[in-house]
């Protein structure tokens, strides 16, 4: 079913009035992968859970709580009595507010008793944090938003002993306690209250007649803002923008009005509205958002658009570029088939409102903000929050460049008519090596973004990814992948647990960017070359079927598993004879690490 309703700028009022009816319907869709989400509170959290539910729902999460109790979000954390442990929750999540701070300076006092009421707050919150990271899964914190009484007037963003001025200092500490925490991620609280506007968002009436941090109406954007950052520690971020160019990216026609006569660059509002978006889209790029040209046009006379000096955005920016007639929605279907994502993983961005139907009709998961006005492209885009960063890579920074990369070997492949040569002629070195500190946020990234090549579709933590890296009962192993063309990084994990003799494959994931190279063949030489090391005769896998991982359907079967057992939901096992295992890939030089 098409969730265009997600998209900004969604009618909060609506869905207020809508809220059961869309748990509801939610609630039908098959084969959602639970995420077990405790909330500890130290203000109300009533519906705001409902709405955290409809927005994980519509990203393909089906949350399952546990909810504290009222007001005792520190001593059920510090003080936890097996039942939250027992729980064992995916996410924690602490929801506070400015409410919650207890010891606010006095404007009498000097300024080491300002210090000490400040380190008694900061301490407390930290202590939460610290209590609910020993539970081994990602941590939401909120930030505070600002009083919303000020009886020093300006000066209270002033004076150490001023309020704003004291929540701006805790807001700060808490940021670079997150920064260097891992697996702490900060809430933005107080960007949402100024996003709404103090008065509109921080209702004193829902303070006192429902001790709610925030007004009534506001709830379901404050649990859109909670959402995003669960939805992107579990991979279910967009991966790349779809983008028109008349009227999208500069002013005007270019096919009528040439390059000369598009409207970019600051020498006009207009034309500013344009320029800043490119500069957005740029920053979207650079922390690894694939930017994709979808257009009615000529290419040639489009491609000049980018050769004016004031565009921000050049051709070479964008991995595919289609300026063409065909219809947008198979413009967008075989952009997905080139990159190798699924459509889904796409946000379209085109002003015409035609455009759009057709692709929320035709592409059903791919996000259509609504782009009016070109002064409103950024924030319908921003406030979407499709591409919230909860870890920011060195494979995010040079993903574009992958992906560019990946072109030119297309390219080389058409110069082959034997499959094995071309893979000899990337000249491919895999470097391997076990769960190690330095790569384990990568690690991590990879286990929860990857769909296609997933044999279980288990996800892991930073903590539970950290926590193998020592651990004797478990064989783990990450692969990393160099051609002729670039480095790809990091692209395959394996995990598997020891029992005895026999090793079981719990986790197998590798990156979409590298199928078809072999690269699963030189992970399961080294893989079973470190088990049979220590003593495992056989390798035990499964094959889980999902809507994606369709690419890996009958991957044991081409490896050598034998088929032990298969359900009627298509779920299977294997077994692989490790004794005389002879190697698979015979076209990556490998590298152990």
């Amino acid at each position: 079913m098409p969730f265009s309703w997600t998209d900004y700028p969604f009618d909060m009022d609506e869905m207020l009035q809508k809220r059961r009816s869309l748990l509801r319907q939610l609630r039908q869709q098959p084969d959602l992968p639970e995420k077990k989400i405790a909330i500890l509170s130290g203000v109300t959290v009533g519906v705001l859970k409902d709405y955290i539910e409809i927005w994980l729902l519509a990203s393909g999460i089906r949350p399952v709580f546990w909810e504290g109790s009222y007001a005792l979000y520190w001593e059920q954390l510090v003080y936890d009595t097996g039942e939250l442990k027992a729980f064992s929750p995916d996410v924690i999540y602490i929801h506070t507010s400015m409410r919650c701070i207890r010891h606010w300076p006095q404007v009498t006092v000097q300024e080491d008793a300002v210090q000490e009421s400040f380190q008694q707050e900061l301490q407390h919150f930290t202590k939460a944090a610290e209590a609910a990271l020993g539970l081994g899964c990602p941590v939401i914190l909120n930030n505070f938003e600002l009083p919303v009484y000020r009886p020093m007037g300006n000066s209270e963003a002033v004076f150490s002993a001023g309020r704003v001025r004291f929540v701006r200092r805790l807001n700060e500490a808490l940021a670079q306690l997150a920064e260097n925490t891992p697996n702490l991620y900060l809430h933005d609280l107080a960007y949402l209250q100024a996003r709404y506007g103090m008065d509109a968002f921080s209702d004193q009436t829902a303070w006192y007649a429902y001790k709610y941090p925030c007004a009534m109406n506001m709830l379901p954007c404050f649990a859109q803002s909670v959402a995003h950052i669960i939805k992107s520690l579990f991979g279910k971020n967009k991966k790349a923008i779809a983008l028109d160019l008349d009227n999208t990216l500069w002013g005007g026609v270019i096919g009528d009005d040439g390059p000369e006569g598009i409207v970019i660059g600051n020498e006009t509002p207009t034309g500013m509205a344009y320029t800043e978006f490119q500069s957005y889209l740029k920053q979207l790029q650079q922390q690894g958002v694939l930017l994709n040209v979808n257009s009615k046009n000529q290419e040639e006379i489009a491609v000049k658009g980018f050769e004016r000096p004031e565009s921000i955005l050049k051709k070479e920016d964008f991995i595919s570029f289609k300026a063409n007639w065909q219809p947008k929605s198979r413009n967008l279907q075989q952009m997905a088939e080139e990159i190798n994502i699924f459509p889904d993983a796409f946000v379209f961005a085109d002003d015409n409102p035609a455009e759009r139907d057709i692709i929320r009709q035709q592409v059903p998961g791919a996000a259509v903000p609504e782009l009016t006005e070109p002064e409103s492209y950024i924030r319908a885009i921003d406030r979407g929050g499709y591409f919230e960063v909860t870890g920011f890579s060195a494979d995010d920074r040079s993903r574009n460049e992958m992906y560019r990369q990946n072109a030119q070997r297309q390219a080389a492949e058409q110069m082959f008519a034997d499959y094995g040569s071309y893979l000899q002629s990337l000249q491919m070195t895999g470097q391997f090596g076990a769960f190690d500190t330095a790569h384990a946020e990568r690690i991590t990234q990879l286990i929860n973004k990857s769909n296609q090549f997933n044999l279980t579709t288990r996800r892991y933590t930073q903590t539970q990814v950290e926590g193998l890296i020592d651990d004797s009962g478990f064989l783990t192993m990450y692969g990393k992948l160099v051609d002729r063309f670039g480095d790809n990084g990091l692209v395959s994990v394996m995990i598997g647990s020891i029992d005895g003799e026999i090793l079981d494959l719990q986790l197998w994931v590798m990156s979409c960017r590298i199928l078809k190279r072999d690269m699963e063949k030189a992970m399961l030489d080294c893989f079973v070359q470190d088990a049979v090391a220590l003593g495992i005769r056989q390798m035990r896998a499964h094959y889980y079927p999902t809507v994606k991982n369709a690419p890996v359907n009958r991957l044991c079967d081409s490896l050598g598993f034998s088929l032990v057992s298969e359900d009627t939901a298509g779920n299977r096992e294997y077994l692989l004879e490790l004794v005389d295992y002879q190697p698979r890939c015979d076209v990556i030089d490998k590298i152990r690490i």
